[in-house]
């Protein structure tokens, strides 16, 4: 087996941990008596994690440990907490439980990339060509591990635990059989700033950026939304809809947004080129008002509300790929050469981190308030959210200054001089 097919299978895996569960635990939770609240407290684990683990774990393995051995040894911490975690009833434990795992598992997602590059590196392969076909594997794997937790019937049981321990505990071994990954050691007459990977806080002197940053904190607490409610929602079509497939498989129908989330990424160079990030991450953010709206209106109903709820899977492609991967490249292009790596951090801390904890525990408040004698009302809590992302699309192109050049006018420009 050659070192791209390794790195696949790498791919792969360590999103079908992932898959596993986390779309399917807010139903699960909700089926043992945890309230909107305590479930969103859950998620928001992610987003505390998300602050300081992926940096703490990456200065481990850039000055002391095998990166594919740190990563090997997080998947099987992370393994145990999954199965801890299957035999809690208690919404206080449950939270300290899956901050463990979030802890173990959050810096994996940098970390996967970073021994991928290493790999590739290594073997003289062009990573910028080379890894993103290995990379959309590792949505593929996502995929596939909601439409078994779903057609297993593991969705409203503790048994999707187990199932992401055991593929957690098999990543954790296979990673110990990659090409070795050791650390380059700390740089001579380095900076504490650049040792804690702080040095892109500097990008904060630029209003631009202290404005992007911001819109995309919010749009990450966007995000947390329908990982957190999604499942839950559909399963509650059950007493008006028992046979409809979309209550029998709510996963197999929100995979339709990873689904979508993968031909998505295919457009991003183009609009980009075209539009800029500003336009982009505003068809995001229209995207995210649609994907809440939708759900609002949308109901099993192969002649009503049915196709609502397809096409709120579908713009979730364009939500997701338009503010994550674009925000990304913007980042990339936006930072100085020597403090890309930082930024790319502070990105992830600002998205994944603090907006998944705004996100994770605003929703469960949203969740609660909507909710009456346990029965939920549904178009309220959706419409609640669609209302926070029109007010996004209303004030981004207000405040968000920047001039995006085609490359028609650069030409035009470059001609005149």
């Amino acid at each position: 087996m050659n070192v791209k097919q390794r790195l696949t299978i790498l791919s792969f895996l360590q999103f079908f941990i992932w898959g596993s569960w986390l779309i399917s635990t807010g139903g699960y939770l909700f089926s043992i008596g945890f309230t909107g609240i305590e479930i969103g407290s859950v998620y928001s684990t992610l987003g505390i994690a998300s602050l300081f683990m992926p940096a703490l774990l990456g200065i481990v393995a850039d000055r002391w440990v095998n990166a594919e051995r740190l990563l090997g040894i997080c998947h099987i911490v992370g393994a145990a907490c999954l199965l801890l975690a299957s035999t809690i009833k208690s919404p206080s434990l449950m939270f300290w439980v899956m901050l463990m795992n979030s802890m173990a598992y959050m810096p994996t997602i940098s970390m996967n990339n970073t021994v991928s590059y290493k790999i590739l590196e290594k073997e003289g392969f062009d990573i910028v060509k080379v890894f993103p076909p290995i990379r959309v594997w590792g949505t593929i794997g996502f995929i596939c591990a909601m439409w078994f937790t779903d057609l297993t019937g593991f969705s409203n049981s503790n048994f999707q635990y187990y199932m992401a321990a055991a593929s957690a505990i098999g990543m954790g071994i296979y990673c110990f059989s990659l090409p070795a990954c050791p650390p380059s050691g700390a740089t001579k007459n380095e900076s504490l700033m650049s040792t804690l990977g702080l040095d892109a806080f500097v990008l904060f002197k630029r209003q631009k950026m202290v404005v992007f940053f911001f819109f995309s904190m919010l749009l990450g607490a966007a995000l947390q939304v329908t990982n957190t409610f999604g499942g839950s929602f559909l399963g509650d079509f059950g007493p008006s809809y028992p046979d409809s497939f979309v209550v029998k498989h709510p996963l197999v129908m929100l995979s339709l947004s990873q689904i979508s989330e993968t031909l998505f990424i295919l457009t991003i160079p183009f609009f980009l080129r075209k539009f800029g990030i500003k336009i982009v991450m505003l068809f995001s953010m229209i995207a995210w008002f649609l994907r809440f709206g939708l759900f609002g209106i949308g109901d099993p109903n192969p002649e009503g509300g049915l196709i609502f709820l397809v096409l709120s899977m579908v713009v979730y492609g364009m939500a997701f790929d338009f503010f994550n991967i674009s925000g990304s490249l913007f980042v990339e292009k936006e930072t100085p050469s020597n403090i890309r790596a930082s930024a790319q951090g502070l990105f992830m801390m600002v998205t994944n981190g603090v907006g998944a904890i705004i996100g994770g525990i605003g929703s469960g408040w949203v969740v609660d308030y909507f909710t009456l004698n346990g029965v939920k009302d549904w178009p309220s809590i959706w419409f609640t959210f669609a209302a926070y992302a029109l007010v996004l699309v209303i004030f981004f192109p207000l405040m968000f200054k920047y001039r995006h050049f085609h490359e028609d006018d650069l030409a035009s420009l470059a001609s005149k001089h």
